[in-house]
């Protein structure tokens, strides 16, 4: 099993900056990606960021730019650094990692975090 515990949410003004973190724990053997979510109320979740096992990233077109998505391998944490946040930021974000149990496993299981809150907002 493996769990993620995620950080880092609050409130911000609008043009400030927070650092989400997301720590994974359990039975790891590697997180072949991990990625960002989120989902503001009333509204469908929202694909944020991703970042491959190469260390290829992608984002969202309304965040492409201001968040950047990173890694601490020995960690097992990823993180979401968001600058330049905007109102329309303000959701409940979502860290998954795509995990491999062991060595001989070849399709990953894919975890969920419990969601942190942001809240951008003058």
């Amino acid at each position: 099993q493996v769990q993620l515990v995620e950080s880092g949410g609050g409130l911000v003004r609008p043009g400030g900056s927070l650092r989400l973190s997301c720590a994974a724990s359990g039975s790891i053997f590697s997180i072949v990606v991990m990625g960002w979510y989120r989902q503001a109320p009333g509204k469908q979740r929202e694909w944020v960021s991703i970042m491959s096992s190469g260390g290829s990233t992608n984002y969202a077109d309304s965040v492409k730019g201001r968040f950047t998505i990173s890694r601490d391998n020995a960690k097992n944490t990823a993180y979401l650094q968001m600058n330049s946040l905007k109102p329309e930021d303000t959701a409940l974000y979502f860290c998954h990692a795509d995990v491999r149990h062991t060595i001989v496993d070849r399709i990953p299981s894919t975890y969920w975090g419990q969601g942190t809150q942001v809240t951008v907002s003058s």
